[in-house]
C-alpha cells in the first residue's frame, strides 16, 4: 500500500526552492523579452545555468535523488563514539531529521533538539513534533527554541552533543568558534561529540590545525578532524566552493 505524502516525515531540503524558482522565472522572462533584443539571450542563458545547477542540487539532496542529506547525517552518527546511555543534544535540529536518527539508533537515550527555526528555511518545532509522530517515536524527543550561541542548559548537562551543517549559520555569533565552545560547555566530562560544518572555510574557522589546538585548550581530551567533503557519494558538481567543498567533521570525547 502506497503511503500518501502527508503521512511521510518531511525533513526539508538544504537547497531552498527559491534558488530554483527565481532563476527559473528569470530565465523565462528574459527568453520572452529576447524578441526585443538578441542580447537578452545572454542573461537568459546565465539564469538558465543557475536554475539547472540548483535544480540538480535540490534533486540530489532529496530522497528521490539519493538523499545525500541523510547520508551526510549518517556520517555524524558514524563518528559519534557514544553508547546511547543518557541524553543527547542536537544543535540546529531543523525538522528533526538527525534527532529522529539518534532516537532510532539509541532507543534508551533521551534526545533533545534545539533550533531558532528561521522562516527562510521552512523548518519549525511543529514539523519536528509531527515527524516524530510519523516515525512512531512519541515521547522520545523534545524540541526547544534556542540559539546555538547561548544554550539554555547547565554546564555538563548532556552525555553527547551533535550538530550537522549548522554552526556557520548562527547569526548572533560573529566568531563561529565560540559556537563550538558553547556546544562543548554543555557536554559532560567524558561525553562524546560530533560536529559537521564548513570547518575548512578559513574565513570562519581559521586553519583547521589551529582550531583543533584551541578546542583542546577548552579541556577536551580527544578531538579529531576528517574531511567529509572527500566522501565518494558526493558528486563533483556539489564540491564547488559555495556548496560542499569545505565540509568536515570534528569529533571526539571531552
Amino acid at each position: 500500500m502506497k503511503i500518501s505524502a502527508q503521512h511521510k516525515a518531511d525533513y526539508g531540503n538544504w537547497v531552498s526552492k527559491w534558488l530554483v524558482y527565481v532563476p527559473g522565472t528569470l530565465t523565462l522572462a528574459f527568453l520572452a523579452l529576447s524578441w526585443v533584443s538578441f542580447f537578452l539571450y545572454i542573461p537568459a542563458v546565465f539564469f538558465l545555468v543557475i536554475f539547472g545547477y540548483f535544480a540538480y542540487a535540490y534533486y540530489k539532496f532529496s530522497p528521490a535523488g539519493g538523499d545525500m542529506q541523510a547520508r551526510l547525517r549518517d556520517l555524524v552518527l558514524k563518528n559519534l563514539g557514544w553508547d546511547g546511555a543518557g541524553s543527547v543534544l542536537d544543535i540546529g535540529c531543523g525538522n528533526g531529521a538527525l534527532a529522529v536518527k539518534l532516537a532510532k539508533k539509541f532507543p534508551q537515550a533521551r534526545v533533545v533538539g534545539i533550533d531558532y527555526w528561521g522562516a527562510e528555511w521552512g523548518y519549525s518545532k511543529e514539523a519536528c513534533e509531527n515527524n516524530v509522530r510519523l516515525e512512531s517515536l512519541d515521547g522520545r524527543c523534545e524540541f526547544l527554541k534556542a540559539s546555538a550561541s547561548s544554550l539554555p542548559f547547565e554546564d555538563g548537562y548532556f552525555e553527547a552533543v551533535v550538530s550537522n551543517f549548522v554552526f556557520h549559520e548562527v547569526r548572533d555569533a560573529k566568531d563561529k568558534r565560540q559556537v563550538i565552545k558553547e556546544a562543548i560547555r554543555v557536554l559532560k566530562p567524558g561525553g562524546s561529540f560530533a560536529f559537521q560544518d564548513i570547518f575548512l572555510y578559513k574565513r570562519l574557522y581559521g586553519e583547521i590545525d589551529d582550531l583543533l589546538v584551541e578546542i583542546r585548550s577548552w579541556g577536551v581530551g580527544e578531538v579529531e578532524f576528517i574531511n567529509t567533503s572527500e566522501e565518494d557519494f558526493i558528486p563533483g558538481l556539489l564540491k564547488l566552493p559555495f556548496m560542499l567543498s569545505s565540509i568536515g567533521m570534528i569529533f571526539g570525547c571531552k
